[in-house]
């Protein structure tokens, strides 16, 4: 694993940990769900929602690329 592919894991484990933390929270106070359902439905609306990074071989060298649903397009990452 290259350094830019750890850095593109670690980016994506803290983005989606920051999500499930903050949508486990909100589902739990603002609706009527119970148990498993609560990381459930948390895991996967912060699976949807979060950003997606990926390191990728170009003619240039390795970069790091981020895809979003809330921006358009891909953008590099430094």
């Amino acid at each position: 694993m290259s350094k830019l592919q750890l850095r593109a894991f670690l980016y994506q484990l803290a983005a989606f940990g920051i999500l499930f933390i903050a949508f486990r929270y909100l589902i739990d106070a603002y609706t009527g769900l119970t148990g498993f359902w609560i990381p459930m439905t948390a895991f996967i609306v912060g699976t949807i929602v979060g950003p997606k990074f990926q390191a990728v071989r170009t003619k240039d060298g390795e970069k790091l690329f981020m895809k979003w649903l809330f921006i358009k397009g891909i953008k590099e990452i430094g």
